[in-house]
């Protein structure tokens, strides 16, 4: 494994970080212990959850995922040998299961922060992050803002930081990050913690060979501010292993869940096809292809990878050891140019 540090501290992060959205849902309990032990076994310390997983969102398997974690926590006693990262939900219609009054103000993150930190058996959570922003932006799929003149938010970025900053205090989460977060937003965090506020450490958008769209304009931030990006969806929901290029598979979380059709709209499916073959061409698998070209990226931290099988999460991890040439990331870029962000 490789490994790196969350910027600006001394904190150790795996290049890979084990996602777990899927436990809960798609996975059981005991898969989601097994594919802890192993990721551990392989080098991996770095775990991603939220309050609101497992995908999709639904009130009877809310918290489910963190109760996955925290049961693996109680059995295995070894909570120092893992960077634990979980999310307080923005508002949105399909969480307000979770809450009365959904949002980031005190009263709400007092109530996800301790509910997390119980479900998930320990006494601190190491980056604390916002699942997605209160106002209206472009994220989950939208490639271009859209104003709206009704609009009812009000800025409230110091106010975030200030109850953050009361969590920090209390020992309860060590460090804050993003997430489905724009330049505006980042800049605006930024700014507001030079006021003695904490400072936002990592942003965690989605990001692929469909869908580089943090390139448009923040990861020149992230690279003069020193934030590191904690891409999620790296093989765009399994659309990258190559597994859907004749039609969507049975029993996988696409024909599950056919609502998410972010990585399968006609550009995507096409140039998923031009990458497969770019893969084919230099002998490596598809999901080795993708997900080296995450790893590689300076910008990024950690990448977040989910699996349901065993098959699936080591090959996955194996990913690591896979270097690609300038010749290969030429050819990326000549695709990429031809088919830009086919899947915001």
């Amino acid at each position: 494994m490789k490994y790196t540090k969350l910027p600006n501290t001394d904190v150790k992060v795996s290049k890979i970080c084990l996602g777990s959205m899927t436990w809960g849902q798609q996975n059981t309990e005991k898969e989601g212990h097994q594919q802890i032990d192993y990721a551990l076994d392989q080098g991996i310390n770095f775990i991603d959850t939220a309050e609101m997983y497992p995908v999709p969102a639904r009130p009877e398997t809310q918290g489910s995922t963190e109760e996955i974690i925290g049961s693996w926590l109680k059995k295995t006693g070894r909570r120092e040998e893992i960077v634990l990262a979980s999310k307080i939900a923005g508002p949105a219609d399909m969480v307000s299961h979770i809450r009365e009054n959904m949002g980031f103000h005190k009263k709400a993150m007092e109530d996800a922060i301790h509910n997390s930190l119980r479900r998930l058996n320990t006494d601190y959570i190491d980056l604390y992050q916002l699942h997605w922003p209160e106002r209206n932006t472009n994220f989950f799929g939208k490639r271009d803002y859209s104003h709206e003149e009704e609009e009812k938010w009000e800025d409230n970025f110091r106010e975030i930081l200030e109850n953050l900053n009361q969590f920090i205090q209390q020992g309860k989460i060590r460090y804050i990050g993003l997430s489905n977060e724009s330049p505006y937003g980042l800049m605006r965090f930024l700014e507001e913690s030079k006021n003695d506020l904490p400072r936002v450490r990592t942003v965690q958008n989605p990001y692929s060979l469909l869908n580089r769209k943090d390139e448009i304009g923040l990861t020149e931030i992230y690279h003069r501010e020193n934030v590191g990006l904690l891409p999620y969806s790296p093989l765009g929901m399994g659309t990258l292993s190559g597994k859907h290029l004749n039609g969507i598979k049975k029993n996988t979380r696409l024909s599950l869940f056919p609502q998410y059709k972010r990585y399968t709209n006609h550009q995507a499916v096409e140039a998923t096809k031009k990458y497969n073959q770019l893969a084919v061409k230099f002998e490596m698998s598809l999901t080795h292809l993708a997900l080296a070209f995450v790893n590689q990226q300076p910008f990024v931290t950690s990448n977040i990878i989910g699996a349901t099988t065993m098959d699936q999460l080591r090959e996955d991890i194996s990913s690591i050891d896979v270097e690609l040439s300038d010749e290969i990331l030429e050819e990326i870029d000549e695709i990429h140019n031809s088919m830009p962000n086919p899947a915001p």
